[in-house]
This record gives structure tokens, sequence and C-alpha cells, in this order.
């Protein structure tokens, strides 16, 4: 199972880009809201309606866990404790842990990539606490798989689905949807 944590704010062409990807690829994808109610308004206000609410999961079953970037999304994220604590579960277990744009600051603020390359958008380096940031358009590095910005929605969910599937079925789906990148 791949959870997708949505916040308001978040950055709309990142979340559903990897979903939509990752849903193609016949992966099992949960997004979930982390405010109150299933609608969620993301950064250029298009609402998302999540699949489930933060509380109605336990993530003992999570693959993956991703985070879509903008702000305040990112943010949003940062500040919620059962987010943080789902993430140090990952992370401990060796799971992968996804994230695009400025969401790896998460990872960053957590302590949780140093000796690791990574990616984010730009501005956000900084905070990408102990990590190798290269600039790439994607970057996966042992369990951390991390995405520039919204233009690299679809390859860092090809890259998710390689992880997965391998690279003939993110092939296949590369082809099938005319991706260039």
């Amino acid at each position: 199972m791949i959870y997708t944590f949505l916040a308001t704010g978040f950055e709309e062409v990142e979340a559903l880009g990897v979903v939509d990807v990752c849903r193609r690829a016949g992966l099992e994808v949960n997004m979930v809201s982390i405010q109150d109610e299933a609608a969620v308004v993301g950064a250029h206000g298009i609402t998302v309606v999540a699949d489930s609410l933060f509380a109605d999961n336990d993530y003992s079953d999570a693959d993956l866990v991703f985070l879509p970037g903008g702000m305040p999304g990112a943010a949003n994220l940062d500040s919620h404790a059962g987010v943080r604590s789902v993430i140090m579960t990952q992370f401990k277990a060796g799971k992968a842990l996804a994230a695009i744009c400025a969401a790896p600051f998460v990872y960053g603020n957590l302590g949780i990539l140093d000796g690791r390359k990574a990616t984010c958008y730009p501005g956000f380096e900084n905070k990408l606490t102990g990590a190798t940031v290269t600039g790439a358009l994607v970057e996966k590095d042992g369990q951390f798989m991390t995405g520039k910005g919204p233009g690299a929605a679809l390859a860092l969910g090809y890259m998710i689905v390689e992880h997965f599937c391998g690279k003939e079925v993110a092939d296949t789906l590369r082809n099938g949807m005319i991706y260039q990148g």
C-alpha cells in the first residue's frame, strides 16, 4: 500500500501525477487527508477528495509513504505529529519513503536523510539536513526517492513504479503515456 498524505496547500500536480502513474501500474494507493475532512484544498485552489482520513488507517501495511510538496502543504505535513510518527516507523523498518518539491524537508527535519542523496525545490536545499542535495530532477538513494518539483511528478511516479514493479512495467507506462523525459 502506498499512502499519499494530503494537507491543505499541497501541490496538486505532484500528488495527482504520482498517484495516477502508480495506479496505472496497478499499485494500491490511498490518498489520506490529514485534515478533519476528506476534501483537501491544494495550493492552487483545486479540491481533491481523499480516499480516507488520517485516523482511519493503522499504516502497518505501508510499502511507501509519499509526501507531495507545495506550500503550505509541506509545512502542514511537517507539523502533524501523526504523519511524523508514521514516517519514523517507516524509516526504522527500512521501508520506502518518497517526497517531492518542498516536502523532502520533512525528512530533513526528522534527521533521517544523513548521508543520502536527495533533491528538492530550489530554495529548500538547506532544510534537507544531512543530505547531499544533487539538484537532479529525481533522486533515489536507499529507501528514499525524491523529486525536484511539479515538473518531476511523472518521473517520480515512474521511479516508484520501477522500484515496486520493475523497469519493464515502468517503461511500458512511459511509452503508453508518451513520456519523453
